[in-house]
């Protein structure tokens, strides 16, 4: 491609993100729990789940999902919770754009980011993810999620969804250019995951963090989660030069640092507090009672995830 084609596509993303970005939030309210796009940067998207658990109601649509138009088409950063909510997202895209999508880059193997993954890759997208994600799709825990969750989840998750191996698996930084456009692939893991990557868009400096950023909800510490590590993490994305921030849930946010940093603020509090109680072996039951939640606890979905939270941490800091 030429650089007078190449400036001629900028230039005319750029003319929709200029038409589009002031009526995104009106025509958000008006289409209530649709999936609507929404235009962080000239050339990146991301589509926001509910701030919920995961439901049949919902359609498990309680996670985002980026993608970047480019020149040869379009990449997507997480494939959401139901084949059908991946198979909505590629008509909204094309809607938009016009473009197919080419790759679908993984960032960790939840439910709600990749129960969607069967719709791109039968579409012929190529998948990309962290190595140690493998490990979880050949492990008695993914199946058994899955089996739960056609139950919970019928009809959006049923005996047709099936669990996708990536064509590609990373275990280190790397670039991929696709139509010129530039993508950092970092795993970042062990942290939210032992798979998690985030991907970086230096031209319009902005990050996919996946779920190693929970914005305007409470995070979820699972058990295979390490806090350590993950605060780690968030340091090391503190270093990338970041104007827009896309989280993993919730929206997306031009406050990047502040919202590292109150990540990070979250999980040392965490690690704290449990870690003294497991240190002076507190029964986890008191332990939590005595803790002062009363920073965390006007967050949506404080009551389902904190105790939860707080147990693994304590089971965690008792390993440590």
């Amino acid at each position: 491609m030429t650089v007078w084609c190449f400036l001629r596509w900028y230039l005319a993303v750029f003319a929709i993100f200029s038409i589009t970005a002031c009526a995104v939030d009106e025509t958000q309210t008006k289409a209530g729990s649709h999936m609507l796009p929404r235009q962080v940067s000239v050339s990146a998207w991301y589509v926001k789940g509910e701030s919920a658990l995961g439901s049949a109601a919902n359609r498990n649509f309680i996670a985002n999902a980026g993608f970047v138009v480019t020149p040869a088409g379009v990449v997507v950063i997480d494939a959401l919770g139901s084949p059908e909510l991946a198979r909505e997202l590629m008509r909204e895209i094309k809607r938009l754009t016009g473009k197919l999508v080419t790759h679908v880059i993984v960032t960790h193997y939840h439910a709600d980011h990749i129960y969607g993954l069967q719709a791109f890759k039968d579409a012929g997208a190529r998948i990309i993810a962290g190595r140690a994600g493998l490990e979880y799709l050949n492990s008695e825990t993914a199946q058994l999620r899955l089996a739960a969750s056609r139950n919970e989840l019928f009809p959006w998750i049923d005996e047709t969804t099936r669990l996708v191996l990536a064509d590609e698996w990373l275990d280190r930084e790397r670039d991929l250019v696709v139509g010129g456009v530039r993508f950092v692939l970092q795993p970042v893991g062990p942290a939210h995951t032992p798979e998690d990557l985030v991907v970086y868009l230096p031209s319009e400096k902005v990050l996919f963090a996946g779920d190693l950023v929970f914005q305007g909800r409470l995070p979820f510490v699972g058990q295979t989660a390490d806090s350590k590590k993950w605060i780690k993490s968030l340091d090391a994305l503190l270093l990338f030069d970041i104007k827009t921030t896309v989280p993993g849930h919730g929206p997306a946010s031009s406050s990047a640092r502040d919202d590292l940093r109150e990540m990070r603020d979250y999980l040392t509090y965490l690690r704290e507090s449990m870690g003294k109680a497991s240190r002076n072996l507190e029964p986890f039951d008191e332990a939590y009672k005595a803790t002062d939640w009363s920073r965390f606890e006007h967050l949506p979905l404080f009551h389902a995830a904190n105790r939860m939270n707080a147990y693994n941490t304590y089971l965690l800091m008792e390993r440590e």
